[in-house]
């Protein structure tokens, strides 16, 4: 598996579409940790390959494919012999079946090399549907009464942001702005596979919206970057989540296409993310900056916790001696008053270990995976990424969540995400607890072991 595709929430069902050789594969959820895996929803046609789209619920029947009840429509890119355009597929019954409307494509390819990856979502003050999709470095807007005729109303990204690679996968959506009333748009989209960032990752934008284009409210040369690791690419949220719920959920593929099909895995190849609760904070010293934090869903799968009581840290001492696992949570708080180096030691035995590091000097958090495991199946892949990340009164809060073949990292309440892929041996499940120098308090430390 590869994108995730088509994701939308109807009848207390989340639905999963996502990649798989040029098809959309399905899984189904109602609480987005237990999932049933259904038939392939889109295959290939005669127009050609199924590639990444977005789905909607056509609450008013809009299309006119729904005889005026709800149903769903999936908007994806199709892909023949180098040319790419936007066509439509249809669900009456609750997205078990799918049939491709008949006048595909909606949007023939305008004569493009990269014209792909709709995000579609309805814009209530214009009563009319929207999309962004991805135009080289770019991204154009449309929009549609009916999600069968656009028209063109806006682009933006010429000057914009990274343009280190294509812009793939774009979402638009409006968050909330913690302690207050306001909301502001954030635009986020993937870049390709490049030199420059090591691979390929994801940015964002934030500024406003008037259904028609949208406006950067940061400087043009601003780069802001939605996950520091290696492995987090093409991310999308979930359309048509109530609004009782009030949240914005998205994940992402936790791949690079520096090494998408090499993986060390069997039989399968691809994975998602964890899914993600989104808000904007503003953050001292930057402005308005995304935060993400896994879903409160999770804590379903927390088996018996283990609590480390409050202490100075010390070289030598290891709270954490005797706790194994593949898969947890780890949940702490340090205070953080001098220059000395504090590091968890994830998924360790012999020579090998995955190690999360905070140096205060340099203002730096590093997941180093050099001495993760398999690593031999792409050139760079044993390396050590690194956020920069400024502590408020010394404290360095943390959320870290391993498993099998991942480690993602949630710094100071979701300011900074790091995700990355591990392959150690199954038998790697030691976790340790080190600093060098002193000046480090442990305030609260929680291993949740992962059910």
């Amino acid at each position: 598996m590869s994108d995730p595709n088509g994701m939308v929430f109807f009848e207390g069902e989340y639905h999963q579409f996502y990649q798989y050789r040029g098809e959309w594969g399905h899984a189904l959820s109602r609480d987005l940790v237990h999932w049933q895996h259904l038939p392939l929803a889109l295959a290939r046609d005669s127009l050609g390959s199924i590639w990444s789209g977005s789905a909607v619920v056509d609450r008013h029947d809009t299309s006119g494919f729904f005889h005026g009840k709800a149903g769903l429509v999936a908007i994806f890119t199709h892909f023949k012999n180098g040319v790419q355009s936007q066509s439509l597929a249809y669900s009456a019954d609750r997205g078990r079946s799918w049939t491709k409307y008949a006048d595909n494509p909606v949007i023939p390819n305008p004569g493009l090399k990269d014209f792909r990856d709709p995000k579609v979502f309805w814009y209530a003050p214009s009563r009319s549907w929207v999309m962004v999709v991805s135009v080289d470095q770019e991204v154009r807007f449309y929009s549609s009464p009916d999600l069968k005729h656009w028209k063109v109303t806006g682009e933006f990204g010429r000057g914009q942001g990274s343009h280190a690679a294509v812009w793939e996968c774009p979402d638009l959506f409006e968050l909330p702005i913690e302690g207050t009333h306001e909301k502001r748009w954030v635009l986020t989209l993937s870049v390709g596979n490049n030199p420059t960032t090591h691979g390929s990752t994801a940015q964002y934008f934030v500024g406003r919206f008037d259904g028609r284009t949208f406006t950067n409210a940061n400087p043009s040369s601003t780069v802001l970057w939605t996950d520091h690791g290696r492995d987090f690419y093409a991310a999308a949220s979930y359309s048509d989540i109530p609004s009782r719920d009030g949240r914005r959920i998205w994940l992402g593929w936790m791949s690079n296409w520096r090494y998408p099909f090499a993986m060390p895995t069997t039989p399968w190849k691809g994975n998602m993310s964890i899914p993600r609760s989104l808000t904007l904070r503003n953050v001292e010293g930057q402005g308005l900056r995304l935060i993400q934090l896994p879903i409160q869903e999770l804590t379903r799968l927390w088996g018996k916790p283990i609590r480390i009581p409050s202490q100075e840290l010390h070289a030598g001492h290891n709270p954490l001696g005797g706790i194994h696992g593949v898969a947890y949570s780890l949940e702490g708080e340090f205070k953080i008053t001098s220059e000395a180096i504090v590091a968890l030691h994830l998924r360790r035995e012999g020579d090998q270990e995955t190690v999360l590091t905070y140096d205060p000097a340099q203002a730096l958090l590093s997941v180093d995976r050099t001495k993760s495991g398999v690593h031999d199946f792409e050139a760079g892949f044993a390396e050590k990424v690194s956020a920069p990340l400024r502590l408020k009164d010394g404290i360095l809060k943390f959320r870290v969540f391993v498993d099998s073949c991942s480690v993602e990292v949630f710094a100071n309440n979701g300011e900074i995400v790091l995700s990355n892929l591990i392959f150690p041996d199954p038998t790697s499940d030691a976790l340790d607890l080190s600093v060098s120098g002193e000046g480090i308090t442990l305030n609260q430390l929680t291993y949740y072991p992962m059910r």
